[in-house]
């Protein structure tokens, strides 16, 4: 018996004539699409909304938001990897009508509209809550930033109680019962 074997790479397959018979109905890719295109772009601050009359033509901020969207749900954040998706990806391929911006034109983009993006963000939430695909019940924040500061006078544990009054005793101790030790230090410090 032989193994499951694939059609050779030469053999012409007769593919569906367009991408959008890959992409089903209930796809996330529809919504985004949806979104992005009901949003007023040159509103909410984006960059080069209107095209400029002279010059190379930029690409349409809303495509570019479309990839970044489409990246941010399925936890590709890296332009590189964005980049790479356009080339691959089918979904992508169907998003963005076989546009492939390089990785410096994704990261520019994010770079020149921070705040735009974010307001797409509350564009996004107020959809939501207006779908009424929130609860409300539950409000989960993490936005902890903590320093660091790990030296001797700022190290406080359960352990620091007990240790210190107990240090001298057991240093006693254990000089008692090793007398090799001090030679042992010795010879590490050399």
């Amino acid at each position: 018996m032989d193994y499951i074997r694939g059609v050779t790479r030469n053999q012409v397959i007769l593919f569906p004539e367009s991408v959008e018979d890959y992409i089903t109905e209930d796809n996330p890719v529809r919504f985004i699409d949806a979104f992005v295109s009901s949003l007023d772009l040159a509103a909410l601050g984006f960059n080069r909304a209107q095209p400029a009359e002279t010059g190379r033509p930029a690409y349409d901020p809303g495509d570019l938001l479309r990839l970044y969207l489409y990246g941010y749900l399925n936890r590709v954040r890296s332009s590189r990897m964005l980049e790479r998706e356009t080339k691959v990806n089918l979904e992508v391929m169907w998003l963005l009508g076989k546009l492939s911006p390089d990785f410096k034109t994704v990261a520019d983009f994010r770079r020149d509209n921070l705040a735009a993006i974010k307001a797409v963000c509350r564009e996004f939430t107020l959809l939501c809550r207006k779908l009424k695909l929130f609860g409300g019940e539950l409000v989960a924040i993490d936005g902890s930033k903590f320093k660091a500061v790990n030296n001797r006078r700022r190290n406080f544990n359960e352990c620091t109680s007990w240790i210190r009054p107990t240090t001298p005793s057991l240093t006693r101790i254990f000089h008692r019962r090793v007398p090799m030790h001090r030679d042992c230090v010795r010879r590490s410090r050399l």
